[in-house]
């Protein structure tokens, strides 16, 4: 995989079932930073998100990576994850698009590692392996603090709508 520098001296590596307690954490932090966690759901979120890591990165059907910084391999600072899945046929570039999609999920930071390109690095691991796999649409719901990383990576605002909340 390509080396990405950061403001600091960080290592990335791919998850493993061994950090499923970690990914699970970096998904509810995420949801609490933004806001959209309360009390009564977070157990409900923090069961369903071990079920979800625990089959679907068995599988590979979830691909994560893990910064650390470099003196410390063991104390993840950041993680970002990318969930693949079969893509309906689609038009593209002249002709038929099969493969597969990627959703890019789980982009978390923890708060005292935050401003020093980590987002940044973990994302360009993500691209990097759609592209060598061969990923033909990559997608991602983006929070308002993380919009403008993922503009400057390339990723534009589509037509993409929600049903609203029952």
């Amino acid at each position: 995989m390509t080396s990405h520098p950061t403001s600091f001296e960080a290592r990335v590596r791919t998850a493993t079932v061994a950090d499923i307690t970690t990914l699970v954490h970096h998904r509810v932090e995420m949801f609490r930073d933004m806001d959209e966690i309360t009390t009564r759901n977070e157990s409900l979120l923090t069961e369903a998100s071990e079920s979800f890591f625990g089959a679907a990165v068995a599988s590979g059907e979830y691909i994560a990576w893990l910064a650390t910084a470099s003196g410390a391999p063991e104390h993840i600072v950041a993680g970002a994850g990318l969930w693949l899945r079969p893509m309906l046929p689609r038009p593209h570039a002249g002709g038929v698009s099969t493969g597969m999609e990627g959703l890019v999920a789980n982009v978390y930071t923890e708060p005292g590692w935050r401003r020093r390109g980590l987002a940044a690095l973990l994302m360009r691991h993500v691209l990097d392996y759609a592209r060598e796999h061969n990923i033909d649409r990559v997608l991602l719901h983006a929070s308002e603090k993380g919009r403008s990383l993922y503009e400057a990576l390339g990723f534009v605002i589509t037509n993409e709508m929600k049903l609203a909340a029952r």
